[in-house]
């Protein structure tokens, strides 16, 4: 059995507040270790019945790219689930969500 492996470097300031992101892959094509603004890790905890995550962001990340992050996971998500599930209605259900997320947040941004 094959094994690969991804690794995550997170760079603390003396608040403990992250300052970088980098990651790499075993099974990735790049070469060097890749720079991330943010990221979302979960695992589930079949035991307990829960998710666990790890939502780390750094100062340098911007609210519009938090927004983009967001709707863009949420999209993927909303693949992945049907995917794993086949429950077309309930993907359509998030990705419907994601829209209307990222539209009021748009709408937001105009306002300021």
């Amino acid at each position: 059995m094959k094994t690969s492996t991804i690794s995550i470097d997170i760079e603390l300031d003396d608040n403990k507040v992250p300052q970088s992101i980098n990651w790499q892959a075993t099974d990735s094509t790049a070469d060097e270790k890749q720079a991330a603004r943010s990221m979302m890790v979960a695992f589930w905890d079949a035991a307990d019945k829960a998710a666990l995550r790890i939502d780390l962001w750094t100062k340098d990340m911007m609210i519009d790219e938090m927004a983009d992050f967001y709707y863009q996971t949420l999209m993927g998500m909303a693949d992945t689930y049907l995917r794993a599930t086949q429950q077309q209605e309930l993907s359509d259900d998030m990705k419907n969500f994601a829209k209307e997320f990222y539209r009021k947040f748009r709408a937001t941004q105009l306002k300021q």
